[in-house]
């Protein structure tokens, strides 16, 4: 991504609203999910029925502060590797952010395009089923992803901020957050993590072996990268490589995107009824089902 990609440019806009949006007046809601005044419109998700996907797109799947930037980055770099051409994003990434012509424009876009989503499975368009792109599914623990998510809202400087850590995991409890609930993505993402078009990846493993990570990646979506080429870009996508690039990269929400990237950061905010009432909810929704396995909540969300 180059500094003067649509990416940063949409970021600097939706910051700019940002600034006189105040927590209250933050949401809207559409079909039952609250998406956030300063990067969704209502108009954008009608258009949204009749985005033409192409058997070439690459989709990436993901709830907020899984990962998503990360993939995105791997993949403009075996794509780099594959064609020797830099990816622009002539268009913001995510499919649902943005104004409601946009899929218009895309339409004259080169293949294969990038697309990033925070949608439900069963609220994404249907010709991405029909036209049978490949979707790349990206799920972090919800307690990380919870941390996370407090700590962007509360240090970039123009988001709208939560009086306190216990006032966010009420609301991220509840799902009044930006793209709703956390377990309601997961319910519904868990059902087609089989599809024959879908592949699932968890961050936690991708942090622990990213060359595996990247290999599973460039096969699934039928990249042919080199030995060499596959540490190169292992070595580019590390968190602290792609931090340091981050403000170069994604802007001035560069480093807030990118902040500390660890497993089990949760432990310096979580309380131990906030743990217990996550546990109960994982065990609610979760327990028992092929996500929940793939989650490795016990691995990863024990004290």
């Amino acid at each position: 991504m180059t500094a003067n990609s649509k990416f940063i440019d949409y970021i600097d806009e939706a910051l700019e609203k940002s600034k006189e949006t105040v927590l209250s007046h933050l949401f809207f809601t559409y079909q039952g999910i609250p998406y956030p005044v300063t990067m969704c419109t209502s108009e954008t998700f009608k258009a949204l029925d009749a985005f033409e996907a192409r058997s070439d797109d690459i989709v990436v799947a993901s709830y907020p502060k899984c990962g998503s930037n990360w993939i995105l980055h791997i993949i403009s770099e075996l794509m780099f590797a594959d064609s020797k051409q830099k990816y622009e994003y002539p268009e913001f990434p995510v499919l649902e952010c943005g104004d409601p012509e946009k899929y218009q424009r895309m339409k004259q876009l080169p293949s294969p395009r990038i697309l990033a989503t925070h949608l439900h499975y069963d609220k994404l368009p249907g010709s991405i089923f029909k036209n049978k792109a490949k979707i790349l599914v990206i799920f972090r623990n919800p307690k990380d992803t919870a941390v996370s998510f407090f700590h962007f809202h509360n240090d970039v400087p123009d988001i709208p901020s939560y009086g306190s850590w216990d006032d966010f995991f009420r609301q991220f409890m509840k799902g009044e957050v930006s793209w709703g609930s956390y377990f309601d993505f997961a319910i519904n993402w868990n059902k087609h993590l089989d599809d024959e078009n879908v592949m699932f990846i968890l961050y936690e493993d991708l942090r622990e072996n990213l060359v595996t990570g990247i290999k599973r990646i460039a096969e699934f979506f039928g990249f042919s990268p080199s030995g060499e080429q596959i540490q190169t870009i292992s070595a580019q996508s590390t968190f602290h490589a792609m931090r340091a690039k981050s403000q170069e990269t994604h802007g001035a929400v560069g480093p807030f995107l990118f902040r500390k990237g660890e497993v089990g950061d949760w432990k310096s905010l979580f309380s131990e009824t906030q743990n217990q009432e996550m546990d109960e909810k994982f065990k609610e929704c979760l327990a028992g089902t092929v996500l929940g396995t793939k989650l490795k909540y016990n691995s990863y969300c024990q004290p």
